[in-house]
């Protein structure tokens, strides 16, 4: 297979520059939106002569986008556009993906263009302009008119910036990227807070995965002069000015790290506690990287990977088992804590009673998590029907720990019940 250069547009994007630093100006273009909820879709970018526009071309390691069928358009937008990409409502993505063509935005031009991408409706489902959308763009200091297009549309003329970041290669960002977001973004936000911060995620909910008794995690924190930090309970700004005040940010790896990344100064720490055995953190070290100007500190620790019963890998849904030991001694051999200061280890009764109590509070009740390593194979694909995983099967300890947290609840249930007059609670 031959190796395409950084200049070519069939290829990934670049931090070292090529295509992805790139304005192309596109006269007469044809935008697609999507209409099919695949990974890989069937939408882009047409010039006036009917080709397809590579450079408008959204990669994520691998191209995610191809040519469809050219359409007849719909609608006309007149005036001269910027091609702004595929606009997305999973937090994470829409700051790496939605993202990385802004740095072309001239103040001259009529508007920025998207189109939003059809898939599960956690990450990037049918999505108009939310608030969180309009108020990024406004601390990038974005005051352009936005739309999103959801028929094949025809544009005057189109600038198609190349994708200067995103998730892979590109993920460090162009330094054409890096000096736009520096210059801009949340300069109207004054700095907030104590200069030691840990993001958490225990308030995010057992279906979006996370460690076991992250708690512990956070009072250790805490004790040793922590703020520990709910972002999705707050405003961009509030974030913006939390991460912009501290000097030693903690955190597991997850999407808050990619806006503590676009503040990131050279004078900052961060370490960043692995909470799955994945690559998908990859792209957030990277990112912090090349914002920051040096490595974050990585600590991993995990013990095991607990899996959910309808996945086959350690992912975003799974639960890490961390050692809590080992955790406390990194964390002060890299100067965030005390040396010396130690953390209870989590035992594995303790364990599986957390593990059932994170399966109590998903929805439907029937998902279940097991350590990777007990998994069970995976079943043959019936007529017509994709193969599934088969449930892993609990073990005793496990069994028992789910009755417990099933008979806490009852009791909770039933004493709420005699407190409020046997009315339901609100």
């Amino acid at each position: 297979m031959t190796k395409l250069s950084h200049d070519d547009p069939k290829g990934e994007p670049h931090p070292a520059g090529g295509w992805s630093a790139r304005i192309r100006q596109v006269e007469g273009a044809l935008i697609v939106p999507s209409s099919t909820p695949l990974m890989v879709q069937p939408c882009g970018v047409f010039d006036g002569a009917g080709d397809f526009v590579d450079e408008a071309v959204l990669w994520r390691s691998r191209p995610l986008m191809v040519a469809p069928d050219r359409p007849q358009a719909q609608e006309h937008i007149p005036g001269h556009w910027i091609w702004g990409g595929v606009l997305l409502n999973h937090f994470g993505h829409f700051l790496t993906e939605s993202t990385g063509r802004l740095w072309g935005v001239r103040p001259d031009r009529d508007g920025i263009l998207f189109i939003s991408k059809r898939g599960e409706p956690d990450e990037a489902g049918d999505v108009g302009l939310q608030a969180y959308h309009r108020l990024f763009f406004e601390l990038l200091g974005i005051d352009l008119p936005i739309r999103v297009v959801t028929r094949p549309t025809t544009v005057d003329v189109l600038d198609v910036p190349g994708q200067g970041f995103g998730i892979g290669k590109i993920a460090t960002g162009t330094s054409e990227f890096r000096a736009f977001v520096a210059e801009r973004f949340g300069k109207s936000v004054a700095p907030e807070g104590g200069e030691r911060l840990y993001v958490s995620r225990s308030g995010l909910g057992a279906a979006k995965g996370g460690v076991l008794e992250e708690t512990r995690i956070e009072a250790f924190l805490a004790d040793h002069g922590y703020e520990v930090f709910h972002p999705q309970k707050h405003s961009l700004s509030v974030q913006i000015a939390r991460y912009k005040a501290a000097r030693r940010i903690v955190a597991l790896d997850g999407s808050a790290l990619h806006l503590v990344a676009m503040l990131g100064k050279a004078d900052q720490q961060v370490a960043v506690i692995r909470r799955r055995n994945s690559g998908a953190a990859d792209s957030i070290l990277d990112h912090l990287a090349g914002f920051m100007g040096h490595p974050p500190d990585v600590i991993d620790v995990i013990k095991r990977d607990w899996v959910r019963s309808d996945r086959r890998r350690a992912d975003r849904f799974s639960i890490g088992e961390l050692d809590f030991e080992a955790l406390a001694a990194r964390l002060g051999a890299l100067g965030y804590v005390s040396t010396g200061a130690t953390m209870p280890a989590l035992s594995e009764d303790q364990a599986r009673t957390a593990i059932a109590f994170v399966e109590s509070r998903l929805r439907g009740g029937k998902l279940r998590f097991a350590p990777l390593g007990e998994q069970v194979p995976q079943t043959r694909a019936r007529a017509g029907k994709p193969a599934v995983p088969d449930r892993a099967t609990p073990d005793r300890s496990t069994i028992k720990a789910r009755r417990a947290v099933r008979r806490a609840r009852r009791a909770a249930a039933k004493a709420g019940a005699s407190t409020s007059g046997g009315q339901p609670n609100p």
